[in-house]
């Protein structure tokens, strides 16, 4: 069997079918260590026939192999009817654990997802096990099209608005369901994760960048106004927004996350978007514009179609919601213990940031071992450097041993949750 090889996609002469690339991330769901030693067996479909059986490293990854995946070009045709993607089942066990089950994880071609699992410890081993269905991508299922709002809620109400200032939050709740089902579950969950979440189940990871951004940022946008003007809590209930496509966007729990939308929400997840004059981040609203229209909202497919004609995220953004929207910065991240100190860390470089950076860096590795400790004495040397590497390594940033925004916040965002320290809404 002979393969093409085209960046990191091969092709199967025979099968048709191209590499697509998987990694599970396994943590106790308790504290999220990670859980090292973990069984994770993978299977394609429902076939219930094994594939690979693989064990977690001390940092509770496994190995990033390669999957069969359809075509990369039909996740690229606004007019194919056929699944571009994948469907993986899988297994997780590890002692002391309740075993988990996911089955639907999405693999697209020549694109890394990463599979997250959480196991519930148990007392002692009773046989359990942890049941997860991912249903269909919404660009390929059938879900119910998004009820039309205003994108700026009136402020003269009072009552209605409550933040002074747009606050990115540590933490947001989603109502897994339509705001009236009230046997519907609530879920905490941290907003770089729920913004992970929700791309890699509207929009495709093959697409050109500059549409991943533009999605994404109409995402953090539509969610940060449902947070700052908290639209739901001022209609009696007890959640931020829901994960109803006819209310909101689809998040599915317990999805695989693709890596290029990850690295995408890490670089820009304290932005949103504006107008002149209007203090709220905008309602920003979308369709797919293929099974559905929507004049003046963005189209997923339009917003796929200029990416590949070589336009900018904001060039796309305006092209469906008019000139006068802008990209804008949040005054405050939430449950962050130090901000970022507007420049990026590196050998040479010392005081206090660089103090702060090692004792996070430090609590850290003592969870993941596979990262090297170090002494925070204020010093951005080699030692640091390294354990920046490695650090980056374990959670898929490039490997440049500087710390830049994304390594900055992502060093605080797994600080906070292994300190168990986040901010609840």
């Amino acid at each position: 069997m002979r393969y093409h090889l085209f960046d990191r996609v091969r092709i199967c002469e025979t099968t048709g079918m191209q590499d697509g690339y998987l990694r599970i991330d396994v943590v106790n769901r308790e504290n999220n260590f990670p859980i090292e030693g973990a069984e994770v067996s993978v299977s394609y479909g429902d076939s219930g026939q094994t594939q690979e059986v693989l064990r977690t490293n001390l940092s509770g990854q496994t190995e990033e192999i390669a999957v069969a995946a359809p075509p990369v070009s039909l996740s690229l045709e606004e007019q194919n009817r056929e699944k571009p993607y994948a469907d993986y089942t899988v297994e997780v066990r590890a002692e002391g654990y309740e075993s988990v089950k996911v089955k639907g994880t999405e693999v697209l071609a020549g694109v890394l997802a990463v599979q997250p699992i959480r196991m519930i410890p148990l007392p002692a081993q009773t046989g359990a096990e942890e049941n997860i269905q991912i249903p269909d991508h919404t660009l390929y299922g059938s879900y119910p099209p998004k009820i039309a709002e205003d994108e700026v809620k009136p402020v003269q109400e009072s009552g209605e608005i409550v933040l002074s200032r747009v606050v990115v939050p540590q933490t947001i709740v989603v109502h897994d369901g339509a705001p009236t089902n009230a046997s519907a579950k609530d879920y905490y969950v941290a907003y770089r994760d729920y913004i992970k979440n929700v791309a890699s189940s509207e929009i495709y990871a093959t697409w050109p960048r500059s549409t991943i951004v533009a999605n994404v940022l109409a995402i953090m946008s539509f969610t940060l106004n449902r947070v700052y003007t908290e639209w739901y809590r001022n209609q009696g209930y007890d959640f931020t927004i829901t994960s109803s496509t006819a209310f909101d966007h689809k998040w599915i729990y317990g999805r695989d996350i693709f890596e290029p939308i990850s690295e995408v929400v890490d670089d820009i997840f304290d932005n949103y978007l504006s107008r002149p004059g209007v203090r709220q981040p905008i309602l920003t609203q979308y369709c797919d514009g293929r099974r559905v229209s929507c004049p003046g909202w963005m189209t997923q497919w339009g917003s796929c179609s200029l990416g590949e004609q070589g336009y900018s995220a904001i060039e796309i953004l305006r092209r469906f919601y008019g000139n006068s929207i802008y990209i804008n910065t949040a005054e405050q991240i939430s449950g962050i213990p130090i901000s970022y100190p507007g420049e990026p860390l590196k050998v040479g470089s010392s005081g206090d940031k660089v103090r702060q950076l090692q004792q996070q860096l430090d609590a850290v590795a003592t969870v993941y071992t596979a990262i090297p400790r170090v002494t925070p004495d204020g010093i951005y040397g080699s030692g640091t450097e390294a354990s920046v590497r490695a650090f980056q390594s374990v959670f898929g940033l490039p490997q440049t041993g500087v710390v830049d925004f994304a390594t900055w916040y992502k060093i605080s965002h797994i600080y906070v949750g292994i300190s168990r320290i986040a901010e609840l809404n």
